[in-house]
């Protein structure tokens, strides 16, 4: 069970090990699922896990409630009869009857129309349901794993979800972490997604030098394990037969720049990039990395559905007391200058993120 687990699963972090453990306790059972995490954690995979390690011999019969128009979702769901309406001219099964005797993963059930929300709370009490269109009860054995992103607590609250039908599928709730709280499992991460790539038939056939994967190690990835897949589709793309450097992950990648034609010249400015001016002051650089403006988020919801703004603004703000603190060997006073912050709001906020002055520094 646990390599099947594993085929799904990537990482070898803490919080994975004991996600991988939760899995592999719940499979065997009939219980009900509730996948919870952030847009691209991998929620689907754990229904995969969860499915092929159960032991049921129908297949797994996935559908988003989010991506089908709600007045198309019943049928979908429940299948229709013939002349149930306009364009039915046969009779078709649905999901829950695809799902007989397997699994059926209903990924964003959060966008569910409280309308279909009771008909699916009565096909999990009595495992029946009726086509559209149709009077005879079926009999439906099924085991379901939902999935969403959002607080369905909140939801309930506030009348858009219903209590009963909540309840009913938070039997077994699977906490998913981000891709920000397990980047030590980045590099298998990396492993993996490229030997899928390879599978699917694409030539993989670009490498990341330590320096990259140092650069990825320090981004927060909002978009999670989907956004990692894409950075390195984007690099087969603009890097086939290269090795990636940080320049390129941060600038190509994760920027999404096209690279410049002349890569000698990048290679070479990076061979000399350490090598001093004598026309500069000691410390100066010849060149800075464009920082990064509030107008580049302006795009941000083209390619994702939501935000941790708070938690994405906390990161920023660790990243930028720490650089301060390093860049001034520690001294606390020069480094609250530095962001143009009090010296005891400073300290406030290194208490609060639990963050320490450098070994190194004159006042530690």
């Amino acid at each position: 069970m646990a390599a099947s687990i594993d085929k799904y699963l990537s990482g070898q972090s803490a919080v994975m090990a004991d996600l991988k453990h939760m899995v592999e306790m719940v499979s065997p059972t009939t219980s009900t699922v509730l996948v919870l995490g952030e847009t691209g954690t991998g929620k689907e995979m754990v229904s995969r896990a969860i499915h092929h390690s159960s032991g049921r011999t129908g297949d797994l019969i996935s559908i988003n409630c989010a991506a089908i128009p709600s007045e198309l979702l019943e049928s979908e769901l429940f299948g229709h009869e013939k002349g149930a309406f306009t364009g039915a001219e046969k009779p078709r099964q649905g999901r829950f009857e695809m799902a007989n005797g397997g699994t059926l993963f209903l990924d964003e059930i959060g966008d569910m129309p409280i309308s279909l929300q009771s008909k699916l709370l009565r096909a999990l009490e009595d495992r029946t349901i009726q086509r559209v269109g149709g009077g005879k009860d079926i009999k439906v054995d099924f085991r379901l794993v939902c999935a969403t992103h959002q607080n369905l607590k909140s939801k309930v609250d506030e009348g858009s979800f219903r209590a009963d039908l909540y309840y009913r599928i938070n039997v077994f709730p699977v906490q998913l972490p981000s891709l920000a709280e397990r980047k030590v499992d980045l590099p298998v991460l990396i492993k993996a997604i490229m030997e899928n790539m390879k599978a699917m038939g694409d030539a993989v056939d670009f490498q990341f030098d330590e320096d990259a994967v140092a650069e990825m190690m320090r981004y927060s990835w909002p978009g999670n394990v989907r956004e990692l897949r894409n950075v390195l589709e984007r690099a087969q793309v603009l890097f086939a037969g290269k090795t990636i450097g940080a320049t390129e992950v941060r600038e190509n990648l994760l920027r999404m720049k096209a690279p410049k034609k002349d890569q000698e010249a990048d290679f070479l400015w990076q061979a000399t990039a350490d090598l001093g001016d004598p026309n500069m002051a000691n410390g100066d650089v010849l060149d800075k990395p464009a920082l990064p403006h509030p107008s580049d988020y302006r795009d941000w919801f083209a390619y994702f559905d939501d935000m941790d703004l708070r938690r994405h603004l906390q990161d920023i703000e660790i990243t930028l007391i720490e650089a301060a603190l390093d860049k001034h060997e520690g001294m606390v006073s020069r480094a609250a200058e530095a962001l143009k912050l009090r010296r005891t709001t400073l300290i406030e906020k290194m208490r609060k993120y639990v963050i320490e002055k450098p070994a190194h520094s004159p006042e530690a």
